[in-house]
């Protein structure tokens, strides 16, 4: 825990079905504001950053990917119970597309599927994250634009009174 004195935004970072250019935009983003952040945000779950990640209460979860099965659907729906804010990011996260495509296919192309589907436990439908919990904020784009991020970011560092 941070003391009084050293309040930090505490961010997530949660990857679900998608090609996760956001994360890598993410992670180039962080080469022109580390130094900057660092001191004021905790990244408490980005598995692309770090091998030790925690679980509980966040101010901003930053969810990449559609949702795919009922696991991504329950797990989605825990990181919404511990967020303050949740931002959708991305296309697939946003819109659904283009990891949603298979909602649009004909019947012979849904039976020929169907197994696969079966077998890992996918949903009949992909689902945006809105269609699953409520969105505080949504970047969309594949990937997201850098600076509506970084944007974004700093509009959570000024809400959660963060001090630079």
């Amino acid at each position: 825990m941070n003391g009084p004195l050293t309040k930090k935004l505490q961010v997530g970072w949660f990857t679900f079905t998608c090609c996760e250019d956001s994360t890598i935009v993410f992670t180039e983003v962080l080469n022109d504001y580390w130094q900057e952040w660092r001191k004021r945000i905790d990244f408490v779950h980005a598995r692309i950053l770090q091998a030790k990640n925690t679980e509980g209460a966040l101010d901003v979860a930053f969810v990449e990917g559609a949702i795919s099965s009922e696991e991504q659907k329950k797990r989605l729906e825990k990181i919404r119970g511990q967020a303050t804010w949740l931002v959708a990011v991305g296309a697939c996260a946003v819109v659904g597309m283009p990891s949603a495509q298979r909602n649009q296919f004909d019947e012979k192309t849904k039976q020929e599927i169907g197994f696969i589907l079966e077998r890992f436990h996918h949903l009949d439908h992909v689902l945006s994250v809105k269609e699953v919990v409520k969105v505080d904020a949504e970047l969309p784009g594949c990937p997201m634009d850098p600076k509506q991020f970084v944007a974004v970011v700093n509009k959570a560092l000024q809400h959660f009174a963060i001090a630079s």
